[in-house]
């Protein structure tokens, strides 16, 4: 099985520049996004022998998640716990019969961390949310978790200390839910790959020097261990100031 998650920046833009492409050679099982950045009706994807989850955000031209799956989930949900709405589309839950897959587009805490109240907040509705999940049957996250980890996930560590994506409470926070039970499914395979990084600031030369962050993930239920089989980062697919990230599942 081949999941797949990608910040597309803007999906009708990135169909523009050759999403459509990219999606039929993958052949992927599951197809996530994030940041679609659109309405209801503004965009018709014609995607033979898939079924498509929209969440819209309320605010046009923002935010916003989808997911595309080959297989038709028992269950949707398109909000927190038991909740079916979320005001900023961030995230989707599908029920498949053996696992959960939740698709996010983390809050970013933004320059000068003026939402980071609001994203902590959301990070333990999102802990509260999987463990809840887990309960049933095991659960993969996946999608823009807006945090690097670890110094080896982004280019230039020090100098980033303390600011939007590297502060010691979101990088906590993600500490915690792989504390919880999951793995950091691209570290599993390869703990020690420096310069492995999933986004890039439109800023001129960033990304042809691989000045990026790895803010990308798949984090997988240790109950899936056994069916882990490679983790990839697509670095080299355009059309988003983000690339694909993959898993693949026996």
């Amino acid at each position: 099985m081949k999941l797949i998650s990608w910040n597309v920046n803007g999906i009708r833009a990135c169909v523009n520049k050759g999403f459509l492409d990219y999606f039929h050679r993958a052949e992927a099982d599951i197809f996530c996004l994030q940041e679609t950045k659109c309405q209801e009706g503004q965009i018709t994807m014609e995607l033979k022998g898939y079924h498509q989850y929209w969440n819209y955000a309320e605010k046009k031209g923002y935010s916003g998640t989808a997911v595309f799956s080959k297989v038709k989930p028992l269950s949707v949900r398109y909000g927190l716990g038991e909740s079916d709405y979320e005001p900023e589309g961030r995230i989707i839950t599908l029920e498949y019969d053996d696992f959960y897959l939740v698709n996010v587009y983390t809050p970013n805490s933004q320059r000068d961390l003026a939402r980071l109240e609001y994203r902590l907040e959301w990070e333990e509705q999102i802990k509260e949310h999987l463990l809840s999940l887990e309960e049933k049957k095991p659960v993969i996250l996946c999608g823009d978790l807006n945090v690097a980890h670890s110094w080896i996930d982004l280019k230039n560590p020090k100098s980033n200390v303390g600011n939007s994506g590297f502060t010691d409470e979101e990088r906590q926070k993600l500490t915690e839910l792989l504390e919880a039970g999951y793995i950091d499914s691209y570290r599993y395979f390869y703990p020690e790959h420096e310069g492995a990084y999933t986004w890039w600031s439109y800023m001129r030369q960033v990304r042809e020097r691989n000045i990026g962050w790895r803010i990308d993930y798949f984090l997988v239920s240790k109950k899936l261990e056994g069916r882990l089989m490679d983790a990839k980062i697509d670095c080299y697919i355009m059309g988003s100031d983000h690339c694909p990230v993959i898993l693949e599942l026996k």
